[in-house]
């Protein structure tokens, strides 16, 4: 079989291990500047099976797109140390605020420009919503069928995939035809670790944003190196409608966001007597532990 064309949907997200009273702005969207930014963790996982795909069948290429700020960047090029071919930034200020409807408009219209592929990957949620929505109205946004919680691909031909899926009370294969949009769950193995070898020859790709703020001469960089540039598409790139974008084509909105800290108490221990369970229960709806 001739090698296959993926796209990996990345997030590069907060660190919401660290959520602190700067989290949230008042217009109900993240203080991501206030934040540490990190490479989601499901997308590794998807990334883990775009590159394992790209070891079993020669000639694939692994694309890593991704929207956000120019510091989402950082992403891309973690991800090509260890083995994507490239990415792309979907980057401009008019972006801001999306939905997860909005998020996946533009990252249908992305995917769109990139065609034809055979496989887009994504992880199933990103950890700053845990809402797992944009890999399947990316899905729907294109008219392909979709795989979710995907723990395993195990094989592709030219016109079907097989994957194992992970559910509540057990595993499920399943097969579907290409292309499509595969998600895939925490459960799924790790990514790999960063290879020397790529860290080195992609230690300088830089987006053009960064290229621009600095002090290198970034037209002969292109011009050199073409492998190290990391396009930038914008609003216009990629022939988006803006009221579809942003705040403007987002009907959800936070309300708020807040850090829970659990702590230990004193424990307690009980007899099997059910005047001493139903005074626990009792107590547990009070202070609405349950209930």
């Amino acid at each position: 079989m001739s090698g296959l064309k993926i796209i990996v949907l990345a997030k590069q997200v907060p660190d919401t291990r660290n959520v602190g009273k700067d989290a949230m702005k008042a217009d109900g969207t993240v203080n991501r500047a206030a934040l540490p930014a990190i490479f989601n963790p499901e997308d590794l996982n998807a990334l883990e099976q775009a590159l394992r795909l790209k070891e079993r069948y020669p000639g694939t290429t692994v694309t890593i797109l991704t929207m956000g700020p120019g510091r989402a960047a950082e992403i891309i090029r973690e991800a090509m140390y260890r083995g994507a071919d490239g990415g792309i930034l979907i980057t401009d200020r008019k972006f801001a605020g999306s939905d997860t409807l909005a998020t996946s408009y533009a990252l249908s219209l992305a995917v769109r420009k990139l065609s034809p592929f055979d496989i887009v990957i994504a992880g199933r949620q990103a950890i700053d919503g845990d809402t797992a929505q944009v890999g399947p109205q990316v899905a729907e946004k294109l008219g392909v069928p979709q795989v979710t919680y995907a723990e395993e691909i195990i094989s592709v031909n030219k016109k079907q995939i097989t994957i194992e899926r992970r559910l509540e009370r057990g595993v499920e294969t399943v097969s579907a035809p290409l292309p499509l949009v595969v998600t895939v769950h925490s459960s799924a193995p790790e990514c790999r670790s960063r290879h020397a070898k790529y860290t080195i020859k992609y230690k300088h790709a830089r987006s053009l944003g960064e290229l621009q703020e600095s002090s290198e001469d970034y037209l002969q960089l292109q011009k050199d190196r073409p492998y190290l540039l990391i396009k930038e598409w914008s609003v216009a790139d990629i022939n988006a409608d803006l009221d579809q974008l942003g705040l403007s084509g987002s009907p959800t909105k936070v309300k708020k966001i807040e850090n829970v800290v659990f702590t230990g108490r004193d424990s307690r221990i009980l007899s099997d007597s059910d005047n001493d369970i139903e005074g626990l229960m009792k107590e547990m709806i009070e202070n609405h532990t349950i209930g």
